[in-house]
C-alpha cells in the first residue's frame, strides 16, 4: 500500500490541516491502494527527511511538497506515477 504522508505541527497548523485534507481527498479516488498518515514534524521519522518547514508531504519516499499545500489534484497525479499507471 502507497502511503502519502504528512509531516506537521501538533496541534496541527492551518497549512498542515490543509495539506492532510487535500491527501485524503486524493486518496480517496484509490480505495485499499492508498493511505495517509499524519506524523509529528519533531518525530524521529521526520529526521529522515531533512524536514526543516511544514507542511512536508511524501508520496512513497518521495518528498513531494516542503513549506506548502499540494493539491489533491496534484497528488492524484504523483499517486498515479507512483502505481505506475
Amino acid at each position: 500500500m502507497l502511503q502519502i504522508k504528512i509531516f506537521g505541527t501538533t496541534p496541527p497548523c492551518a497549512n498542515c490541516m490543509r495539506a492532510e485534507k487535500h491527501a485524503l481527498k486524493a486518496a480517496e479516488q484509490f480505495p485499499g491502494r492508498v493511505e495517509v498518515v499524519h506524523l509529528d514534524a519533531l518525530g524521529p521519522e521526520a529526521q529522515r527527511y531533512g524536514l526543516m518547514v511544514t507542511p512536508v508531504i511524501v508520496v512513497g519516499d518521495q518528498v513531494v511538497g516542503t513549506g506548502k499545500v499540494i493539491t489533491a489534484g496534484q497528488l492524484v497525479s504523483i499517486i498515479q506515477n507512483q502505481l505506475g499507471g
